[in-house]
């Protein structure tokens, strides 16, 4: 078998720049870990007890990611003690009576045909001592995180505690968002199932648009704090005219702004097809509203003002004002594109992120996630994961890429 060193690593910078500036300051360039099965192992398979747990909101693939993990434990190591923490992390807190699953390839052989988590899922903050206290209870060996932000946020409060308490837990995650934020990974899994979905809604909505006259197909997509759905979604099928991300912020009135620009394609095409994510446009929002207040979800997200509905008010009254007949569309596939089941290519790549994560916790390893950087696997600690969300640069050749299929000018703005 082929084993990885731990002295095995991956840039984070391979621009010939980036090692220039690394060799005049004498500094050691910023690298990952390499993932993948190592010589030895740190745990007795035999005696391993291993849980799973997943959190937050669902997302393509996260029943390939548990399959992948039982099976790889299964029949690589030979650890067959797995439990399936249910409802999050509300499942360790005794209080909710929620039994753990037991995992075993017969329970999880056909799980990847389905969306969402057999294992479901829940919100909010849970005691980390209790969760910890559960761990040292079940006799857990390992524990496999996989979730987004605030999961990822738990996990490495439970990976300072198992510390802390001197105790022989690993703590591995594996990171789960659709919106593609996650720092210091390329692309997280569901990721590609989303904006592959996204674009059935696009397409319908550029088919309405055509259809009637003045015709304008609305599309909101997920993407609470960067826009990588959106324009991938808008790159992957070439119909959207009007791209809207909450890394630009945008104007509706005046000459330069958004509803002018509408009002001439439409005079110039007779139709439009314009995709907004969740995150663009919530400062215009509040302005318009006069609502400055901010609310929270039980995770501790802001609660967003709804972008596509403030959208479809602000068009329809622009045009009546005018005089001008239009024939808007408006469509929100949000919970449809998050809860189908992974397409083929992020099912693999599931499968891959299950079993370098299995690897790495059978070596010892702990308080890392696992990810990809320059088509590469690699460990990154937990602790850089969740420094701060990742989100689409309008200075990237993306959003360049987005701006040249529209045809839009690189700002609403006046």
């Amino acid at each position: 078998a082929a084993y990885c060193s731990d002295d095995e690593r991956i840039l984070y910078d391979i621009t010939l720049e980036a090692y220039r500036k690394s060799a005049e300051e004498k500094e050691e360039p910023l690298s990952f870990e390499i993932a993948g099965a190592r010589e030895y192992i740190y745990f007795d398979p035999s005696k391993t007890h291993t849980a799973i747990v997943t959190c937050g909101g669902l997302c393509p693939g996260t029943n390939d990611v548990i399959r992948g993990i039982v099976m790889e434990l299964y029949y690589r190591y030979g650890a067959h003690n797995i439990f399936g923490i249910r409802y999050g992390y509300q499942g360790f807190i005794p209080k909710y009576g929620h039994e753990p699953m037991i995992l075993t390839p017969d329970e999880v052989s056909e799980i990847q045909t389905v969306g969402g988590s057999i294992l479901a899922s829940s919100r909010g903050d849970q005691d980390i001592g209790e969760i910890v206290d559960a761990l040292e209870r079940m006799n857990i060996n390992i524990i496999f995180t996989i979730g987004g932000d605030g999961t990822m946020h738990g996990a490495e409060a439970i990976f300072q505690e198992v510390r802390q308490r001197g105790l022989k837990i690993a703590v591995v995650g594996i990171p789960k968002t659709i919106d593609n934020d996650v720092l210091f990974i390329e692309k997280s899994f569901g990721f590609e199932t989303a904006f592959s979905e996204a674009c059935e809604s696009i397409k319908c909505a550029h088919t309405e648009a055509l259809g009637a006259p003045n015709g304008i197909g609305l599309v909101k997509l997920m993407g609470r704090h960067s826009g990588y759905i959106t324009a991938n979604a808008a790159l992957g099928t070439g119909d959207a005219n009007i791209v809207l991300i909450p890394e630009v912020p945008f104007e509706l009135e005046g000459d330069r702004g958004l509803l002018a620009y509408l009002k001439a394609r439409l005079e110039r095409r007779g139709h439009a097809v314009i995709l907004a994510a969740e995150g663009a446009g919530q400062e215009l929002i509040a302005k318009h509203s006069g609502k400055h207040d901010v609310e929270h979800d039980p995770s501790g997200n802001i609660r967003l003002q709804d972008i596509g509905l403030f959208l479809k008010d602000q068009i329809n009254v622009f045009f009546k004002k005018m005089g001008t007949e239009i024939n808007l569309k408006y469509i929100d596939p949000s919970y449809i594109i998050r809860s189908v089941p992974a397409n083929p290519s992020d099912s693999m790549y599931c499968a891959q992120l299950a079993h370098n994560a299995v690897h790495a916790a059978m070596a010892g390893k702990t308080g890392l996630a696992v990810g990809r950087w320059n088509n590469t696997f690699t460990h990154v600690p937990i602790k850089m994961v969740i420094l701060k969300r990742n989100t689409l640069s309008p200075e990237s050749q993306l959003w360049l890429d987005v701006l040249e299929s529209t045809g839009q000018p690189e700002a609403f703005v006046n």
